[in-house]
């Protein structure tokens, strides 16, 4: 049985002077917080002189959180390196796409390939676990912070291009291999040595897409073996205590599966508000979920990072608690939203909730980022949702683990392929994923987003919706799967090395079912191709099978194609449609999809059942006859929350 979700807290005891530290500490421990994230920034205070450690401070802030039991998750500071080891090696910042320096005055102003820094890094990382490895406060370590935040995952640095040609080198053997992969006979781009090759910025026009595909598997192979080396450090001298780390929203610079085989917990940081307004959604979209976010970001995310930890161990590092900074607009949430988007990460099996912050902090870049107490020290909005949160979950008890109902497939590779020749403007596997995932949670499924490579068995229904390499082995694992499959446009359109297949796509997938796609369309905005109730608008495809389709265009081509329980669309379905396959689907499965009232989303845990209610009106649910009420009521109002136990 899963124990209830802790909750906790983002603190900066260097922020503030000491003589508010343990009032603060207090207040937290009140407020029914249990754990604290410090010290990830924190760099230039631990040593403020190259080799002069001062750690008093930091003592006496983690004694003083662990007096009042709280569990101290303690960053490691390398995502902010001080001024005084920036001038020491100035070629240790990275380079962006342009071949300008991304200098010091922010953050995340590092190369992960710069041999230098990672020497640095090693040694600030042991410092601090030697010092506070075996502290009974410490129950997990955080690794950086946001890798990759502002675009920093990707440099174009001189000991960029050096790791490149050496990881070239391993993966290829012979510079022959090389070119014959990337097709180099085209433009006359063939090498002669692996030294000859560059990074694929500056060029005239496009690099070659296999460049660009294999430059960015390099750069998240640096991430990944820049992040082992942090948690091989902590693991050795801090035995027993989690190592975790902070993704991000809709970011895919680096594999995250990857990064988190090396993990004993995977978190993110959710901000619901900024994401639906930094992305693709309509206006429509930002109107309607204004101050609530979209019904399925945050969902979305939990489910992804939930698979990128073997063990299915996650967490919210950083919860948005009121209006952020960042975004292009920064509305305040609805009344309720974060005492939702708290109880919602504990329907999806989250570990923990932490707020971001303890307190809004008056100065430098992030001042009009709200915490859960104002500037001056009065309890904000967020305070007393997290403090209510906190009751509910006492409230509701163990939840149970998510069930195994239905899988989709993403794979971070195959969102660059879509990145880096994406044929039509604003095609994304990502975008395609979230789509998916969407149309089948408006249906009241379950879903868990997983990697390529995962174990497909005990679900019910299996959803690709857009994944461009797909290999052999996976195939196979398709082969011997015991349910419905979808496969969306794109799927098995790319060998590993970004060409297309000799047999055209969707490449190995034709074993599943026999088309090919011999020519594909890209629709530009307000371009539909017409069916019966539906349109296809975006991407479209021309098929050659001696299949029947099992829909058709209103012009008879086909768009929707069966061979026994696997289908592929071949185009981008409009919403009407997509939902109306996946009843299709459903149907083969056993299973029923539910008419959920307009922006309520569910979720079961064990034998409990979850509802949100991401509108502004309240809305009626058919909670079952007997069903026992945990929290709420059958009607649940606007940015409310409901709980039976089934």
């Amino acid at each position: 049985m899963q124990q209830n979700m802790k909750l906790g807290v983002c603190y900066y005891p260097e922020h503030w002077p000491e003589n508010v530290w343990v009032d603060d500490a207090r207040r937290m421990a009140e407020m029914g917080l249990s754990r604290v994230r410090i010290g990830e920034f924190a760099w230039s205070r631990i040593e403020p002189e190259p080799g002069r450690y001062d750690w008093g401070w930091l003592d006496r802030a983690i004694e003083t959180l662990h007096r009042q039991g709280l569990g101290i998750i303690l960053g490691t500071p390398t995502a902010t390196p001080p001024k005084w080891l920036v001038d020491r090696m100035p070629d240790m910042v990275a380079l962006d796409e342009d071949g300008r320096p991304r200098g010091f005055g922010s953050r995340r102003h590092y190369c992960f390939s710069h041999q230098g820094y990672q020497a640095e890094c090693d040694r600030i990382v042991m410092a601090l676990a030697e010092r506070y490895g075996e502290h009974p406060g410490i129950v997990a370590w955080q690794t950086d912070n946001e890798y990759g935040c502002h675009d920093s995952a990707v440099s174009y640095s001189p000991a960029a291009a050096e790791a490149f040609r050496y990881w070239l080198a391993n993966r290829y053997e012979t510079i022959g291999a090389l070119n014959e992969a990337w097709g180099n006979v085209f433009w006359s781009m063939e090498y002669r040595t692996f030294a000859e090759i560059d990074l694929p910025n500056l060029t005239v026009t496009e690099a070659n897409p296999a460049h660009w595909l294999d430059f960015r598997r390099f750069s998240s192979d640096q991430v990944v073996r820049f992040n082992r080396r942090q948690a091989n450090i902590l693991r050795a001298c801090s035995p027993g205590r989690d190592i975790i780390h902070n993704f991000m929203g809709f970011f895919t610079q680096f594999d995250h599966h990857a990064v988190g085989a090396d993990l004993d917990v995977a978190s993110w940081d959710s901000y619901p508000l900024g994401f639906l307004e930094q992305f693709w959604f309509s206006e429509e979209e930002k109107r309607s979920y204004l101050r609530q976010g979209h019904p399925d970001i945050a969902a979305f995310h939990h489910d992804l990072y939930r698979g990128c930890q073997k063990h299915g161990r996650w967490s919210v590092m950083e919860q948005q608690p009121g209006p952020v900074n960042w975004a292009r607009f920064n509305p305040a949430p609805l009344p309720g939203m974060v005492r939702l988007w708290t109880l919602e990460a504990m329907a999806h099996g989250a570990e923990m909730v932490s707020y971001f912050r303890w307190r809004q902090f008056p100065k430098a870049q992030e001042q009009m980022h709200a915490g859960l107490l104002r500037p001056d020290s009065v309890e904000d909005v967020g305070g007393g949702e997290a403090r209510q949160a906190a009751a509910d979950i006492a409230a509701i008890g163990d939840a149970g683990p998510p069930p195994k109902s239905v899988a989709l497939l993403f794979d971070y590779a195959g969102d660059w392929v879509t990145q880096i020749q994406p044929q039509g403007r604003g095609f994304s596997a990502l975008r395609m994923a979230f789509d998916y995932y969407s149309a089948l949670r408006q249906c009241g499924f379950d879903v868990d987003i997983i990697s390529p490579q995962a174990d497909f068995a005990g679900y019910r229904m299996l959803i690709i919706p857009c994944c461009p390499i797909i290999g052999a082995d996976v195939v196979e694992r398709l082969r011997a799967f015991d349910g419905p499959v979808l496969i969306g446009p794109r799927s098995g359109s790319k060998t590993t090395n970004l060409s297309i297949p000799a047999e055209l796509a969707p490449g190995g997938l034709q074993q599943l079912i026999p088309l090919k796609v011999t020519r594909v369309e890209s629709l530009r905005d307000g371009v539909e191709e017409q069916g019966e109730g539906f349109a296809i608008s975006r991407w479209l495809e021309h098929v050659e099978s001696n299949l029947e389709p099992e829909i058709r265009l209103s012009n008879g081509r086909g768009i929707v194609w069966r061979e026994g329980s696997v289908r592929y669309l071949a185009g981008h379905l409009d919403a009407a449609l997509l939902r109306d396959v996946i009843g299709l689907m459903a149907g083969d499965a056993d299973m029923v999809v539910e008419d959920l009232p307009s922006g309520v989303r569910t979720r079961r845990a064990g034998m409990l059942r979850f509802a949100f209610n991401y509108g502004t009106q309240a809305q009626q649910l058919s909670v079952p006859e007997g069903a026992e009420l945990l929290l709420g009521s059958a009607r649940i109002e606007a940015a409310g929350v409901t709980v039976w136990r089934e």
